[in-house]
């Protein structure tokens, strides 16, 4: 059974329906993520023994084990401890803590990229600490780990496909239940592809377009 493009181009629209359901999921997780990454971030620097001690064990845990596990967790596990959440709600749960340690990851390795004597400076103007990050810390921490940063977001984009494995129909879902009423996995697997490639490339275009912009102002 051989390629059929005409096949691929007919079952385009309903893939794409599907991939709305990617794209509103990822926003959501990516938004969490990074409000989620800053805040563990300014906590981290706070130098708190015990909630430093409980960071890194949760960062260890999901550094070291599957996107895929820490999805069946917070899909059948947290329900048995009383937090039955429905398929969207565990997927994003689940990406949005996996992300978040990834992105404080980051951060902390931005951090080292800032020049200490600015905020010697702004510490010593009895300025608040909450307004050192953000008028001086935040801002340059953000075009440090930019490039890092469209890479997480990609990542998440991409891992709303396992959402599949726990019910939610988003495009990859979509195109097995086409490829089985069909028999032509082919075509529907490369429209899923295609569905990826579309929702990421504005987001890696966006990237560029505010590295640059960021470069231009730094001169």
């Amino acid at each position: 059974m051989g390629f059929q493009f005409g096949y691929l181009v007919s079952i385009l629209p309903s893939l794409g329906e599907a991939a709305l359901i990617n794209a509103r999921l990822a926003a959501i997780i990516a938004v969490l993520a990074i409000l989620g990454g800053t805040l563990l971030t300014i906590l981290r620097a706070m130098k708190i023994a015990a909630l430093n001690a409980v960071v890194a064990v949760v960062i260890s845990f999901i550094r070291g084990t599957p996107l895929l596990i820490q999805i069946f967790i917070a899909f059948y596990v947290l329900p048995i401890f009383g937090l039955d959440l429905g398929p969207e709600s565990a997927g994003v749960a689940a990406i949005s803590l996996n992300s978040t340690i990834f992105i404080t990851e980051m951060m902390r390795g931005g951090l080292t990229g800032i020049d200490p004597g600015q905020i010697e400076a702004a510490t010593s103007l009895a300025l608040p600490r909450w307004l050192i990050w953000r008028k001086v810390v935040l801002p340059q921490l953000f075009r440090i780990i930019l490039p890092m940063l469209v890479n997480e977001v990609t990542v998440i984009v991409k891992g709303t496909a396992l959402l599949s494995v726990i019910t939610v129909v988003e495009v990859l879902r979509t195109s097995q239940q086409i490829a089985g009423s069909s028999f032509r996995p082919f075509e529907t697997l490369v429209g899923a592809a295609l569905c990826f490639l579309v929702l990421n490339l504005p987001v890696i275009a966006a990237g560029k377009v505010i590295e640059r912009r960021t470069a231009g102002a730094r001169r």
